[in-house]
């Protein structure tokens, strides 16, 4: 079933399926709790309101967004069964709190207590079921994409290095890795290298059911099949290079391949008057949202800061970071540190069990609480909501001499949450740095609204359940 594009977003079509099923099964659920509740009556028509069904579909958007916002729908999730179990209680408390605020300020949908009820039950456990179920056959090889590698080297053994797990490969099935001429050793699992020597390239396709080739050679001069790779495009098969492959597959774009050539033929990298104007409105409204929603919480963190520190403390913290085309800006932080934590001058990555975070800072920052005054920097045009975070000068010089490409990131705005950090943990290391790198390439190329809204929806779980904070 494999991906589509949507968006410049690769979704993968299982997941787009269980999402549509969860829908139904929630618009199902209502209609079973209003059956239940007025004795087997019409579901058509009650005393108590006309017609059930935009509630009915309105219950059926709004829990599926919910779950996705704790990260159900990602291929890559690792939660395990009490994870998926945890998430999904608290995905249906969000979504039952969003409920009840839409029927209080418009009372024809509500639907009482009853019913509301007892439709969040029976959709509780009827996803319950059917989730562990429709996870068995993705797992099977019906659902997955069958891939054949053209290559058997360095470059193909990045495949298997990289995609160790089976969540990582729940979109597609590797069938083989056929070796071309210039690849120098075997690099990959001998039990899974083809031969098609007696045979076309597109008749072993076809006897396999192949429905991708993805190239993967280690030396591109004079080592590629031309003329049965033209031959299999035409036939109707996807050919893939391997930067492209790991594109759609992890969601970023990998460093130790990558190439300024690909870089400048690939799509993306999408500029222009609407984007400039979408991006910004973006910005202010979720920004003014997000206040909306946090200022009580941004108050109890002034207030504690005082209680800690006492009256004089200061609540903010100003620190210079590098922002769009490399400019310097001051983002904004409430304190978490001791007043004195660098007084050497010297700027110094935050660790693990940093000794320099107060209390009040570690609570902030397990919460991401602390980041809440940078919506004034997205406001005055210094940051976006959605983009890769900013960092320090002292950083930028260090990490820039290490990590390819590293000042393309300035290419577009920094932002407080990123595709990095929902998908990667906190990077206090350049290891750290050149993983989230890749990530943050890959937000760069390909960003739009669509992937904005996603991220935004999806930093929720990373905010809940404190998913790389230090």
């Amino acid at each position: 079933m494999g991906t589509f594009k949507f968006f410049n977003m690769h979704l993968r079509v299982p997941f787009l399926l269980l999402a549509l099923i969860e829908f139904f099964i929630c618009v199902i659920a209502v209609y079973v709790a209003i059956y239940v509740r007025f004795d087997g009556q019409t579901t058509l028509s009650t005393k108590y309101f006309d017609s059930p069904v935009i509630s009915a579909i309105l219950f059926g958007l709004v829990m599926p967004i919910t779950m996705m916002a704790m990260g159900l729908y990602q291929s890559r999730f690792r939660g395990g069964i009490l994870g998926v179990f945890l998430r999904s209680i608290i995905g249906f408390m969000c979504g039952a709190a969003i409920l009840a605020f839409i029927f209080y300020i418009i009372p024809s949908l509500y639907l009482g207590r009853g019913v509301f009820g007892i439709a969040l039950l029976v959709a509780f456990f009827m996803v319950g079921t059917i989730r562990p179920m429709f996870f068995y056959y993705v797992d099977k090889d019906i659902l997955k994409i069958r891939v054949l590698v053209l290559g058997a080297g360095e470059k193909a053994a990045l495949i298997q290095r990289r995609m160790r797990r089976r969540v990582d490969r729940r979109g597609f099935r590797i069938v083989g890795y056929k070796p071309l001429k210039t690849d120098e050793a075997m690099s990959v699992d001998a039990a899974l290298v083809v031969s098609t020597e007696d045979q076309s390239l597109l008749d072993y396709c076809n006897e396999n059911a192949i429905d991708e080739i993805v190239v993967a050679a280690d030396e591109r001069r004079n080592a590629l099949p031309l003329d049965e790779l033209l031959e299999c495009k035409l036939y109707g098969l996807e050919i893939l290079e391997l930067l492209s492959f790991f594109e759609r597959e992890q969601g970023k774009l990998p460093m130790d391949i990558l190439r300024p050539d690909w870089l400048i033929y690939s799509d993306g990298f999408d500029r222009g008057a609407f984007r400039f104007i979408s991006k910004r409105v973006f910005d202010v409204v979720a920004s003014l949202l997000i206040l909306a929603i946090t200022w009580p919480f941004m108050l109890l963190a002034m207030l504690a800061i005082k209680l800690e520190e006492g009256l004089s403390a200061p609540l903010f913290y100003e620190q210079v970071r590098v922002g769009f085309q490399g400019k310097p800006f001051g983002v904004l932080k409430f304190r978490s540190m001791s007043t004195n934590a660098e007084s050497d001058g010297v700027a110094q990555w935050a660790t693990k069990n940093d000794t320099r975070v107060t209390r009040v800072g570690q609570l902030m920052r397990t919460t991401r609480i602390d980041e809440l005054p940078q919506i004034l920097n997205v406001l005055r045009g210094d940051m976006s909501f959605v983009g890769p975070r900013p960092e320090r000068p002292q950083f930028v010089e260090q990490l820039a001499q290490t990590i390819p490409y590293y000042r393309e990131r300035h290419a577009v705005k920094p932002g407080i949450t990123g595709w990095a950090q929902v998908c990667y943990p906190y990077g206090a290391s350049l290891k750290d740095s050149m993983q989230k790198q890749e990530f943050d390439l890959y937000y760069i190329k390909n960003h739009t609204i669509f992937l904005d809204m996603l991220i935004l929806c999806q930093t929720a779980e990373v905010v809940l359940f404190g998913k790389g904070a230090r």
